[in-house]
């Protein structure tokens, strides 16, 4: 009789408090969903209707004239893209908003790629749907954003059916607004960002592609009917963070937090990452559909995310989706033979936006440390070349110190910096050329690693992440490249690549061309869709009545 009593007392002083409380949470935040979803309404039939006006006008200009933007989409059209078009008259289309959270959409890096491709992909499969991408980026226009891709990535896209959505909160999800607790503020400012996102319009399905899990949560709470789905780069946290903490921060340069774990102050940090790991891992389970972007980043999204997705009726297999990589072109375009090794250069080719991750001080120690490890003749003296966007006024101080650094290693004369190249650009240094260099501890997968492949390059990486798991590998029974982590093994790396005698050369490029056929933009196009028509299909489940 007394453990009857101990039990029902739990029950009503505890379960059934909490039970309540959790209903009240539910209806309460679909209660705000549909009044947010009620006052975005007139923006979303205005958004739709200008797409289709859009569209109507550049069809009967093409028809009449020739549009010279619809001639230059159609000739960006790869087999992957006459698939999908096919796929969508045979299968049928689907006219709805997706959503893509990208607030840095203008930045040009690796990440800008895929959300390109994609973007560019879901045009190609479903024509009459509308992709709208939620960002920050005030000081540009549609037309100039479009036409940046285009000069940046050589991604045409399909004007009538892409459209943005300015955000006035990006300043929440800068690390420089949350100096103390970064990881947990900028997750908690990225709610900020998407509320008023979704208060400008609320998609059909919502996707995120910068790696804000927590905006996927609250569009769950906000709105169950709208399928969510993350395109995961690198993990918020991950396991690999949680240990560089005990680490010397030493040359490896294991992340910018490694060797911070000691004392008191280490133990606190410590307890605050595996709190928040266990926060970023219950949000992981509120995604339906998740594809990372490497093997690396898989296996840690999925020791992190796999228990809590469990409970996810609606959650589907995290799925490795390979950035797209302008594989096809650079191979079209650049030859690699005995004939094109006479034009290549002794230089060093470091393609990376400048942030602090990207690790370039690393790359220019070792660098250094090539140059005075021998007195080089004229002809064979090497030259170091970094490539890479420039976001802000912090990524300008950067390249700032970087020029500094360059000065006091007394390498200034052989260290070129390009900011915010243009594509045609990085395709001629791509072509002249010998080395490709990439920094990062832990790249989550390295787009630019696999440019240098297809472009001939033999590549020396970070001996860590996608880099050396999924692309700088052994084939056909050869190297593709080198793998390094100190400055030292850098140094030593590059200096055995430019001393590979001629054949050898020539072997490992064509063997590291050959790898790089794994990351093309048409195999990305056919797995991100096949991600997408889940969404497609859930969105359907949920709403039977046909409405979008």
């Amino acid at each position: 009789m007394f453990l009857y009593t101990v039990i029902i007392s739990i029950f009503l002083l505890v379960v059934l408090p909490f039970l309540f409380l959790t209903v009240v949470l539910r209806k309460g935040g679909e209660l705000a969903g549909w009044y947010i979803r009620r006052k975005t309404q007139a923006r979303r039939e205005l958004l739709l209707s200008r797409a289709a006006a859009e569209h109507k006008q550049y069809a009967s200009e093409e028809e009449n004239s020739g549009n010279q933007e619809d001639e230059e989409w159609e000739k960006a059209e790869s087999s992957a893209g006459k698939t999908l078009l096919e796929k969508s008259k045979r299968d049928g289309d689907w006219e709805g908003i997706i959503g893509f959270f990208h607030p840095f959409c203008n930045a040009g890096g690796g990440g800008e790629r895929v959300l390109w491709a994609a973007i560019r992909a879901t045009q190609k499969r479903w024509p009459r749907s509308l992709c709208i991408v939620y960002t920050g980026d005030h000081d540009v226009d549609k037309d100039a954003i479009l036409r940046r891709v285009k000069d940046r990535f050589n991604i045409h896209l399909h004007p009538p059916t892409v459209n943005f959505v300015y955000l006035t909160t990006r300043q929440y999800i800068l690390s420089s607004t949350w100096p103390h607790f970064t990881l947990l503020g900028q997750s908690l400012g990225s709610l900020i960002v998407a509320y008023d996102a979704f208060n400008l319009l609320v998609p059909d399905i919502f996707v995120d592609t910068m790696g804000y899990a927590f905006t996927l949560a609250l569009s769950r709470f906000l709105f169950p009917d709208v399928p969510t789905g993350a395109y995961v780069h690198y993990p918020t946290i991950s396991t690999d963070m949680l240990g560089s903490l005990d680490e010397n921060s030493g040359e490896a340069g294991k992340g910018v937090n490694a060797g911070t774990g000691r004392g008191a102050k280490g133990a606190a940090k410590k307890a605050y990452w595996r709190l928040f790991a266990r926060l970023y891992s219950w949000v992981g389970g509120r995604v339906d559909v998740v594809m990372t972007n490497s093997t690396w980043t898989q296996n840690h999204i999925k020791q992190l995310w796999s228990p809590s997705r469990a409970s996810n009726p609606r959650a589907s297999e995290i799925t490795v989706v390979f950035p797209p990589v302008a594989v096809e072109e650079l191979v079209e375009e650049i030859e690699v033979n005995e004939a094109s090794e006479k034009s290549r250069e002794p230089s060093l080719l470091y393609i990376a936006q400048f942030r602090p991750e990207k690790n370039h001080p690393l790359i220019l120690n070792a660098f250094a440390e090539l140059m005075n490890s021998k007195d080089w003749p004229d002809d064979e003296r090497p030259k170091l070349i970094l490539i890479g966007s420039v976001r802000d006024d912090e990524d300008a101080k950067r390249v700032y110190k970087l020029r500094l650094l360059a000065r006091e290693l007394n390498i200034k004369d052989e260290v070129e910096f390009i900011c915010d190249a243009s594509w045609p650009q990085i395709r001629d240094w791509l072509r002249k050329a010998s080395i490709g260099v990439n920094g990062m501890w832990n790249e989550h997968f390295g787009i630019g690693v696999v440019e240098y492949q297809a472009a001939g390059l033999i590549s020396v990486v970070n001996a860590s992440g996608g880099p050396k798991e999924d692309i700088v590998v052994d084939l056909d029974d050869g190297p593709t490249g080198f793998h390094a982590s100190t400055a030292s093994e850098y140094a030593a790396a590059f200096g055995e690549a430019l001393e590979l005698d001629h054949q050898e050369t020539i072997a490992v490029r064509l063997r590291a061309r050959k790898s790089a056929h794994r990351f093309t933009e048409e195999s990305f196009a056919t797995k991100w869709v096949g991600q997408v028509e889940r969404l497609v299909q859930l969105r359907r489940k949920l709403h039977p009545d046909g409405q979008n």
